[in-house]
């Protein structure tokens, strides 16, 4: 895996993870597509309703509960194929996730704003770890504070992206729209969810 590494921030890249670790990543997609319960949520910004840009779906162990933009997200079960994922990502890199974010971009117009995964319930200690299937796409950074330069990593079918601690406190990512993009991806983020 490749490091990259910025004052306040550690990412750790491995490209086509998930084919190395012999998974076939577009029936892997299809699968999630049709056997998960995605959802396009209203959440607010700046006071503002509006439905999110991507479809989501929030997977958890019992009392992982997790709101963000004032959403309370509905907890879904683990399917085979995510508990085979956390499984694999336990084994490489050793951290308990007991909580999974799906984000579903359908095309380039699908998109995410500037943020950190810094909510409350989010152990600050733990890595998060991002899988991506289909597309590739480019996933910025930019620090909170401070002159560094943003700068972005693109992120393949099959990448692991690991952003370790203490990252989140220190700097923002997004994923911009695209408009030249007409093809799926599915983002995973595994995280350590203090439960409730």
């Amino acid at each position: 895996m490749i490091r990259i590494e910025r004052s306040g921030l550690q990412l750790r890249h491995g490209e086509a993870w998930l084919q190395q670790q012999g998974l076939d990543t577009q029936q892997l997609r299809r699968s999630l597509i049709t056997g998960l319960a995605w959802e396009q949520p209203l959440v607010t910004v700046y006071g503002k309703q509006h439905r999110t840009p991507r479809l989501t779906c929030w997977v958890a162990d019992r009392g992982c509960n997790y709101r963000y933009s004032g959403l309370q997200q509905a907890i879904h079960p683990w399917t085979p194929e995510l508990l085979r994922l956390r499984g694999l990502l336990h084994e490489h890199l050793g951290a308990d996730f007991n909580s999974l974010l799906l984000n579903r971009y359908r095309d380039g117009a699908d998109r995410m704003g500037w943020h950190a995964d810094d909510e409350p319930e989010l152990d600050d200690q733990a890595p998060i770890a991002s899988l991506s299937l289909g597309v590739a796409r480019d996933l910025r950074f930019r620090p909170r504070h401070g002159d560094e330069a943003a700068f972005a990593v693109r992120l393949g079918d099959g990448d692991l992206l690991v952003m370790d601690p203490p990252s989140q406190r220190h700097w923002q990512h997004a994923l911009p729209p695209r408009a030249r993009v007409v093809a799926e991806r599915i983002n995973l983020t595994f995280r350590v969810i203090r439960p409730a």
